[in-house]
């Protein structure tokens, strides 16, 4: 029990000191707080009229927002993982009595908390916008439990990336990639307008699931694929953490 308590406390000390870097990083906040909310205004007010999302696009495409930008910054965990292995700090946990896991915990706790933060900026930026939830309270508690686990999934995914890549430039990657996924899925567009090949690979990629999901949620249609969103989400966690456990060991192994 005084393992767990102690890996409990490391890991407790390992969010703080991320989630104090995200909020001493003046970037970071302004990327934060400002980028969903511009990609937002952008695909309503620009895109909008030309895009048919079946009935009020922005009802359509705010699901699609947030899981967007829930997913570009958990993916940004893989610069904070590669800038504690390639700048000499992981020497300097090495030397201290802390639970290993600590480390890549608090990164990944801290993505979740500051992804969350973002999200809600979103969604009130929405609501004035004209976006009419019709979900109920249970619904919105399904919300919350699919994106914590979307943005756990790609943090210890994004932790991975961080961990192989040799520089902050080549573990910025990983959000490029997060990022145009939801442009091939049903986040945006509905796949049955895309041409029979892109159609065939949005209606077989995760992001369709979990978009579907947020979005029936949150419109109080129900949630008929919550399950395999769940699954997808749960996937990712259970890989990303292995291989995350994996490479760390191999990275900080004397």
């Amino acid at each position: 029990m005084s393992a767990v308590y102690w890996a409990a406390a490391d890991s407790m000390a390992m969010i703080g000191r991320s989630v104090r870097h995200s909020v001493r990083s003046l970037d970071a906040l302004i990327t934060a707080a400002l980028l969903p909310v511009m990609i937002l205004l952008l695909f309503v007010y620009v895109f909008g009229g030309a895009l048919d999302g079946g009935g009020r696009y922005i009802d359509y495409v705010v699901p699609g927002i947030v899981l967007l930008c829930a997913g570009f910054g958990s993916a940004a965990t893989a610069v904070a993982v590669n800038d504690d292995m390639t700048t000499g700090v992981i020497d300097r946990f090495r030397s201290l009595p802390i639970a290993a896991s600590s480390v890549l915990t608090g990164h990944v706790v801290a993505s979740v908390l500051r992804n969350l933060a973002s999200t809600a900026i979103v969604l009130a930026v929405a609501l004035v916008m004209g976006f009419d939830p019709g979900g109920s309270v249970g619904d919105w508690l399904v919300v919350l439990v699919v994106l914590v686990a979307f943005m756990s999934a790609i943090s210890w995914l994004a932790a991975c990336f961080g961990l192989l890549a040799r520089s902050a430039e080549g573990a910025n990657a990983f959000a490029f990639f997060v990022m145009f996924a939801p442009y091939l899925s049903s986040a945006f567009v509905d796949p049955s307008t895309m041409p029979s090949g892109l159609q065939w690979a949005a209606e077989h990629q995760p992001i369709t699931p979990i978009a579907d999901t947020l979005r029936a949620l949150m419109t109080g249609q129900g949630g008929s694929e919550t399950v395999t969103a769940l699954a997808w989400c749960a996937g990712g966690i259970a890989v990303g953490c292995t291989a995350a456990a994996v490479l760390f060991r191999r990275r900080t192994a004397p």
